[in-house]
């Protein structure tokens, strides 16, 4: 070869050239079509691997109308300071990781803030997905519902309502919040409490499932203490409830694991004992809720099997096939709190 020839190959043209043949030729070659003869598909590949030329992927996946990458989008509508460094969303997302790699998958993650109602019609009309799972519902229902009625590669981790159009993955979320009321009162609390941020929909219905275990056991209807999920402002809301409930509650049901762990912060630093004066009960079962001290009683949702119906769900839906929602059983782990 001539001295004039390039240290690194850019395109498929610069290698055509080199190899003498067209560009058409090259692609076929580097994809081992066996239409171009053996010696010519080695030696372009050869020629290939001595000038650093890879393929563009992301063009070959586009002409053929599969680009092999998921969206998992994380909509935050009514909590925009939260984080995904949150330890719930970095534990779903590292399933939901494992379960796309391993199918051949790449990821494109998005922590979204809702800035219009389109927000979810750019993601998915992007050309750059070949589907998309979103991490909560938020409070987007209405327009994960208007997508969904069109875009069939969608699967939502969240909760299930009665003949709606999108399809949910996640825990009878209720049900959920009913066990752990249960879980309380079984424990001779009679005063109880749920802290969290019921404007998003699962949240809302772990409180109305404290009522109900409250109501069955002819108890009062348990105080609301809103509580974000945002960790920055957090552990001080939760100090500012547990000061105000001082002496009027008995047991405490978190939203969130990490919402019981800072309740169990809180009520520490003053002097007040977990479970002995107040039981305490989370709900996610992160892998931190088993390594805090007191361990914590929470409500399992069996992340990692969620993640991977999730997965299932959604390739059968790129398959043109229907997937319903799916809808686990929570599970009550008994460990210190109460």
């Amino acid at each position: 070869m001539s001295d004039a020839a390039p240290t690194r190959v850019r395109n498929i043209a610069e290698l055509a050239a080199l190899a003498g043949v067209n560009a058409g030729t090259v692609s076929r070659a580097l994809a081992d079509n066996p239409l171009v003869k053996k010696e010519t598909r080695e030696r372009i590949q050869a020629l290939a691997r001595e000038y650093g030329y890879r393929p563009n992927q992301m063009a070959r996946r586009l002409r053929i109308q599969e680009t092999k990458v998921i969206g998992v989008v994380v909509p935050l509508g009514h909590e925009k300071r939260q984080h995904l460094s949150d330890p719930f969303f970095m534990t779903i997302l590292g399933h939901l990781a494992d379960a796309l790699t391993e199918n051949g998958f790449d990821i494109m993650l998005s922590r979204v803030i809702p800035d219009a109602d389109d927000w979810l019609e750019r993601i998915v009309d992007s050309g750059m997905l070949d589907g998309v799972l979103l991490i909560g519902q938020s409070n987007q229902f209405e327009a994960i519902e208007r997508v969904a009625g069109w875009y069939k590669p969608l699967v939502v981790w969240g909760s299930h309502r009665p003949d709606q159009v999108h399809c949910t993955v996640g825990v009878d979320n209720r049900k959920g919040g009913k066990l752990a009321g249960e879980c309380l009162i079984s424990a001779g609390r009679k005063r109880l409490a749920f802290l969290g941020e019921t404007i998003a929909p699962e949240l809302h219905e772990r409180y109305l499932g404290l009522c109900d275990a409250a109501k069955a056991a002819g108890l009062a209807e348990p105080i609301k203490l809103d509580t974000h999920l945002a960790s920055e402002v957090m552990a001080e809301e939760i100090a500012a409830h547990i000061d105000g409930i001082a002496g009027r509650v008995d047991g405490i049901a978190a939203g969130s694991d990490l919402i019981a762990m800072h309740t169990v912060r809180a009520l520490a630093d003053r002097g007040t004992m977990v479970p002995r004066d107040i039981s305490v009960t989370g709900f996610d079962d992160l892998p931190l809720a088993e390594q805090t001290i007191p361990r914590l009683t929470t409500i399992s949702q069996n992340i990692a099997e969620g993640a991977r119906a999730m997965v299932q769900a959604l390739f059968s839906r790129i398959g043109g096939e229907a997937a319903p929602s799916v809808e686990m059983e929570p599970i009550l782990i008994r460990r210190d709190t109460a």
